[in-house]
């Protein structure tokens, strides 16, 4: 980085030498040695530098435009809209509400099949042993009739 590009970048984002020298973990001399060009400034504090006025994000397109702004402690969308943690973390509950309603209401509604085991229905105050099938094989059906034969018989 320029020398006068790290000036502007620097005065852009610290209000005062001494807070900027608490965030490089410096000596405030040393902040003035690189405002005056005295001194080369530090590769790794002119990365902190770019990290602090970016927002603290990754530089990736996906976060282009978001940064954080620390005086609020919120994320800022580039549309200007501030989220804070907390509300960031209560999305997961949001959504879960949101689909809990829909399928209460049957609003389009398309459920997801899950791999989730119900527990068998209760029938006659006990739970049932095995699930009751709609389709019934041919030999249990041969079965039945015989069984049913033998009751009107007797």
């Amino acid at each position: 980085m320029l020398h006068e590009s790290f000036k502007r970048l620097f005065w852009l984002t610290f209000d005062h030498i001494d807070q900027a020298a608490a965030w490089f973990h410096v000596r405030p001399i040393t902040v003035k040695r690189w405002l005056t060009g005295e001194v080369d400034v530090n590769p790794m504090a002119e990365k902190l530098l770019i990290i602090r006025a970016r927002g603290y994000l990754p530089d990736d397109t996906r976060w282009q435009g978001f940064r954080i702004d620390e005086e609020y402690c919120v994320i800022v969308t580039p549309e200007g809209r501030r989220f804070s943690p907390k509300e960031l973390e209560s999305w997961a509950l949001r959504f879960d509400e949101f689909h809990t309603l829909k399928r209460m209401y049957e609003l389009d509604y398309v459920p997801v099949r899950s791999n989730v085991v119900t527990p068998l229905p209760f029938r006659g105050g006990r739970r049932l042993q095995e699930p009751r099938s709609d389709t019934v094989t041919k030999d249990k059906k041969k079965a039945y009739r015989k069984a049913q034969a033998k009751r009107a018989s007797k």
